[in-house]
């Protein structure tokens, strides 16, 4: 084999056809609609068990068969899965990560986080209290539900920093 026929010995061939479309680390595949006579398509990120998006597929001209896949259907449908993912991974952040400031005397403002783990076996969370430049003050581990507002983190302070 010459060297550059080896170059490309390792690499995926990609499925490029009618029904099932692969590239970007994502797969679209044309199913039938379990749910009526229609189809739909499925985008399955490469690695992943199961699909991001499962949406309707649009009928062909003969009203019985799936319309083709092609580079422009699929780069949407890459498009629009790579945003439910995006926003999924936000939401969870969001779920996971929580924040609030309180104002102190003299106009100085303490930030504290709240830092969710999420383990299967031993779930917990972290609080850590921030001064206004960015340096840690203190730091307890609490419980996963602890409920993290502006009077729990002031009475946290007023503690001394003390596990609540």
């Amino acid at each position: 084999m010459t060297d550059d026929l080896m170059e490309f010995a390792d690499e995926p061939v990609l499925v490029q056809e009618d029904r099932v479309w692969q590239g970007n680390g994502w797969t679209a595949r044309v199913i039938k609609n379990e749910e009526d006579e229609g189809w739909a398509v499925a985008m399955i990120k490469d690695g992943e068990p199961e699909p991001a998006l499962v949406g309707p597929w649009t009928m062909g001209r003969d009203k019985k068969n799936p319309k083709p896949l092609d580079i422009n259907a699929f780069n949407t449908l890459v498009k629009t899965a790579s945003e439910v993912i995006r926003r999924h991974e936000q939401q969870l952040h969001a779920q996971l990560h929580k924040s609030v400031r309180v104002h102190t005397v003299g106009a100085a403002y303490i930030t504290v986080n709240l830092d969710i783990t999420a383990d299967e076996d031993d779930p917990y969370a972290t609080l850590t209290a921030f001064d206004p430049y960015g340096e840690e003050q203190a730091q307890v581990r609490v419980a996963p539900n602890f409920k993290l507002s502006v009077a729990s983190a002031t009475a946290w302070m007023e503690s001394g920093y003390r596990k609540p």
